[in-house]
């Protein structure tokens, strides 16, 4: 295990965090999606959708990744996408790397390119805002995990999902100029962290030996 050492931390503050019953169930899906293509020794694509791709849909592709990584899930991909493209707000960047990443602009201009590590020998996560059919993203064989309301709503038919999963969250930007917008940020990070953990913490590995 090579995550950065904060990023270890702040699994750790979120590992004890009870998940609700109805958010269980919400997330039930999202697990039997993962646990058949484990089951079938198959690629697992996660392409998170919301709509303008600037916050939840990014929050969520990082952490599945990180917890894939962290409870040993192999050939996990995760991916992003809205109904049309923004940019990633740089309140989120901000948030991460308080949390433990290191995030580092590679281009600039109205939709910026990041590097988002979560570990020194592991593959960053490419971060920038695109739509969810974007040829950056799979176009078959992935799960459709949708973010918020509005992209669930407005996206009733996602060309190549094998399922589709609305798991919403309430948008940190509704808080953006206030006081409260830094412990927001957090706090729909630590959410969607802690469901991320619940959701690989329940996926079984076949016993490779046997």
């Amino acid at each position: 295990m090579t995550l950065f050492s904060k990023i270890e931390y702040t699994i750790l503050t979120i590992s004890g965090v009870t998940i609700a019953s109805d958010r269980k169930g919400i997330l039930q899906p999202l697990i039997d999606f993962i646990q058949e293509k484990v089951n079938d020794n198959q690629e697992i694509r996660l392409n998170f959708i919301c709509t303008h791709n600037s916050r939840r849909s990014h929050l969520s592709q990082i952490w599945a990744q990180v917890m894939a990584y962290y409870f040993g899930i192999k050939n996990v991909a995760s991916y992003s996408g809205g109904t049309e493209a923004t940019a990633l707000f740089p309140k989120v960047a901000k948030t991460l790397v308080q949390q433990g990443f290191k995030v580092q602009e590679l281009s600039q201009g109205k939709n910026p390119i990041y590097s988002i590590a979560y570990s020194e020998n592991e593959h960053p996560v490419i971060g920038f805002s695109k739509k969810y059919d974007a040829a950056f993203n799979p176009a078959s064989a992935f799960a459709a995990i949708l973010t918020c309301s509005q992209a669930d709503g407005g996206c009733p038919f996602i060309v190549g999902a094998e399922a589709r999963v609305p798991i919403t969250y309430e948008d940190p930007k509704t808080y953006d100029d206030t006081p409260l917008q830094a412990e927001k940020y957090q706090e729909r990070s630590l959410q969607i962290a802690s469901e991320m953990y619940y959701v690989f913490s329940k996926i079984k590995i076949k016993n490779e030996s046997k």
